[in-house]
């Protein structure tokens, strides 16, 4: 149990902590650091949900020390996204209408979902969205 905890840790939360530290010096001004998290930090009892968790929790922190140096940090917290074996072939047909359900608008997640929130989320346009979680789960966790 606490080599799979470790390993979730490692992949979701630290991997991210290292290479953003990593760069952050070399960011220009009008930059931005845009985190994957998951539904899961919201739903999951488990080692991968707790750590996309911390992502998120670490990322709101990060806009506190990136602003200033006229960079934003937010974090993209995903629901199911079909065609990215995030399941590595165990996603039972039963699983996946059942993560269909639970959306508002009765689909599953695309890449092209996340990739053009990101693409919003770096753009000049949300150079005031700093500090968030954008979720990108068809409303199957809503926020207020």
């Amino acid at each position: 149990m606490l080599a799979a905890w470790r390993a979730n840790l490692d992949a979701n939360l630290i991997s991210a902590v290292l290479t953003t530290t990593a760069v952050l010096g070399k960011l220009r001004a009008g930059g931005s650091v845009i985190n994957v998290g998951s539904i899961g930090a919201e739903y999951a009892s488990t080692s991968y949900g707790a750590a996309k968790a911390a992502l998120a929790a670490w990322t709101a922190g990060l806009s506190a020390e990136a602003g200033p140096r006229g960079l934003t940090a937010n974090l993209i917290s995903r629901g199911y996204i079909a065609g990215t074996d995030f399941f590595r072939g165990g996603l039972t047909e039963q699983r996946r209408a059942a993560l269909i359900a639970a959306t508002h608008d009765g689909r599953a997640g695309e890449p092209a979902d996340i990739a053009e929130t990101a693409y919003f989320l770096a753009s000049p346009g949300a150079r005031h969205i700093t500090g968030q979680t954008v979720h990108v789960n068809g409303g199957a966790h809503t926020t207020r």
